[in-house]
């Protein structure tokens, strides 16, 4: 295991429940993060999705303001902002304003996929062809509009100049790796629905590092799916919301996410389920005791320095215990760590 702290944050994706209304849903962001907080997590970001009624964090530099707005010094960002579905200008202003807001809490999460279906990614005024180089561009256009340097240029991003708002790079296969490493930025990894080349993406990043004004050596988090409880059976139990989900996505049906199940055999096939199980597999699901050998056993694997959790559970209640269970049991590995 890697022989230093491990940081614990959590992505959320302002999921809309079965039953519940969009205010509920905000309501729910906020008491988690406030929750998150109290227990000592490092940060809390939100994604941009579009078209989903199961999602309602496409306004997302909306929900990070309320979010610090109803907290006091968790970190708040962006996991993330889709770039090339916006101006870079733009980013940079309304980040620029976040940062002004909320001193020193801000962080800038930015990934290159649409967020969205093919059809609403061109409603956002999306070009494929030319992503590729797109990406890469607006970062260094965002390292560029909070620079003190463009004072003196003609088009200069107020709020916005002068801060310091951290970039991260957020990835899914291997391309974005390499754009991290050679930008010296710190790299995300969305484990929780792409895990099939994560070992080799933090491979890549570690290896061509380069180091840079932001960050002097590699720095990963692996975002993994989390649920939590004090007994396996519920956990199991608590996990099928999370498995209906994805089935959903698989038969493409963004509908609200549904309430547990209690026979998952009767609402998959065994293809659904296989395929699920494997997008699935870095999730940590069990009582405290399994939680931490599956930490233990991916810490072994990925080494990563950061945790980022996201937890499709129904309840909120069953939610947020869950994020006691899971920093309780970090906090413990890393003691471990320090005595070790």
């Amino acid at each position: 295991m890697k022989n230093t702290e491990l940081k614990l944050s959590v992505l959320d994706l302002a999921t809309v429940k079965e039953n519940r209304s969009l205010k509920q849903t905000f309501d729910e962001i906020l008491e988690s993060a406030q929750h998150l907080e109290k227990l000592g997590y490092e940060r809390f970001w939100l994604a941009e999705h579009h078209n989903m009624a199961s999602i309602a964090s496409s306004a997302t530099s909306v929900l990070i303001g309320f979010v610090a707005n109803g907290t006091k010094k968790i970190r708040v960002g962006s996991g993330g902002i889709m770039l090339p579905n916006h101006s870079s200008l733009v980013i940079a202003e309304q980040f620029g304003t976040l940062e002004s807001l909320f001193p020193g809490r801000i962080d800038l999460g930015v990934g290159r996929a649409p967020g969205t279906d093919g059809l609403t990614a061109q409603a956002l005024g999306r070009n494929p062809r030319i992503i590729n180089e797109q990406f890469p561009r607006q970062i260094l256009e965002l390292q560029k509009y909070f620079s003190k340097e463009n004072s003196s240029a003609l088009v200069r991003a107020i709020p916005g100049e002068g801060q310091y708002i951290p970039i991260y790079i957020l990835g899914s296969s291997t391309e974005s790796a390499y754009l991290a490493a050679e930008l010296g930025l710190p790299y995300a990894f969305a484990g929780h629905f792409a895990p099939e080349m994560m070992r080799e993406a933090f491979y890549i990043y570690r290896e061509n590092f380069q180091p840079s004004e932001q960050l002097e050596r590699p720095y990963t988090i692996a975002c993994v799916n989390g649920i939590a409880a004090e007994t396996e059976e519920e956990s199991k139990i608590l996990a099928t919301t999370l498995y209906q989900a994805f089935l959903n996505i698989i038969r493409n049906d963004r509908k609200p996410f549904p309430a547990p199940s209690k026979d998952m055999d009767e609402i998959w096939n065994p293809m659904e389920k296989a395929g699920i199980l494997q997008k699935l597999k870095y999730s940590f699901i069990g009582n405290p005791e399994s939680i931490e050998n599956q930490i233990k056993e991916f810490q072994n694997t990925f080494h990563v320095d950061e945790l980022m959790i996201t937890s499709h559970i129904y309840s909120q209640k069953a939610k947020l215990k869950s994020y006691e269970i899971l920093k309780t049991t970090v906090n413990n590995l890393n003691r471990e760590f320090v005595n070790s």
